[in-house]
């Protein structure tokens, strides 16, 4: 199992020097990806959602940002709220990210799920998936083919040409994000691998790693060959429980952590991100930006591959 990043995107420690340094680290460590996350705006009510989502750099400025300071290591967004954005937008920059970055970049996508930012963004609600599946199909003739041309229901192509094309052929890894079933099996059919989300139920994750493969099988694919990249929302030194009292997976000491990694490795994970994010001590905007920045140095260095 790969063992990446979440790069400083959110609160205290999102700072441009931050950015370039854990960036560097992470690669001289080890890590074999860095990962960011999308959010354009919250409820003007303070405490609405949780702090990580109060002050949030833009996902693909922060690749690239991240992409000129390295040469190896991998740069993902999970994920892009797809809604937001219109294919040939974002077909533009991630194929300009993929250059930049020398065939480096992967591309999550999502479907959304706050009301202010479909509001904002002009788009509906309704029927997420089906443009999905068109949203996807958009992107890969923009980057595979000469004359690009697509005629959906949510989105049109008219004959043209959009270069320069993407480093990685035939195209940057797509990923889908979601949990309901049908978003799953959405994942394995038409997408290189699934992405979990910042509340997904680790202790459980098994089974939807299982419905993502089974779908991926019945629609003629390899299911080995589907990736599944968990956001691990890392808890250091803090005894989270749940129901029974169970700890939270990767939560607790390193040496638990470290336990839990192994732990998800077996159930068919096959990349895990460390995402300080989540940490309020480090990716609040309330956070000391100083002590953000040193703890957050602490659980790179203790949790690197092969520490």
């Amino acid at each position: 199992m790969r063992i990446g990043f979440g790069a400083p995107v959110s609160g205290a420690w999102a700072t441009p020097r931050n950015i370039g340094h854990f960036a560097e680290r992470a690669e001289d460590l080890g890590y074999a990806s860095l990962w960011t996350f999308h959010r354009l705006l919250t409820p003007a009510e303070k405490d609405a959602l949780a702090p990580v989502y109060r002050s949030v750099l833009d996902p693909l400025v922060t690749l690239a940002y991240a992409a000129a300071r390295t040469s190896r290591i991998r740069l993902g967004v999970s994920l892009v709220n797809f809604p937001f954005v219109t294919p040939v937008y974002l077909a533009k920059e991630a194929a300009t990210l993929d250059v930049l970055s020398n065939g480096r970049f992967e591309l999550g996508l999502g479907a959304g799920w706050q009301r202010e930012e479909f509001v904002a963004s002009g788009t509906s609600e309704e029927r997420r998936g089906a443009r999905a599946e068109e949203f996807v199909a958009a992107l890969r003739t923009l980057w595979e083919d000469e004359v690009s041309e697509f005629a959906g229901e949510f989105y049109t192509i008219p004959p043209s040409r959009q270069a320069p094309k993407p480093v990685q052929k035939p195209h940057p890894p797509v990923l889908l994000g979601g949990v309901a079933e049908a978003a799953l099996k959405r994942a394995g059919r038409i997408a290189e691998g699934w992405l979990s989300r910042s509340a997904t139920d680790l202790s459980r994750i098994h089974e939807q790693i299982a419905t993502v493969r089974r779908a991926a099988e019945e629609a003629g694919k390899d299911p080995d060959a589907v990736r599944v990249v968990v956001r691990g929302v890392v808890r250091v030194g803090e005894e989270a429980t749940y129901d029974a009292g169970k700890r939270l997976r990767l939560s607790g000491s390193y040496d638990q952590i470290r336990e839990d990694t192994a732990w998800l490795a077996e159930q068919g994970v096959t990349e895990l991100f460390y995402d300080l994010n989540w940490d309020p001590l480090v990716g609040s905007p309330d956070a000391e930006p100083s002590a953000a920045t040193a703890r957050a140095e602490e659980i790179l260095e203790a949790l690197a591959p092969g520490a």
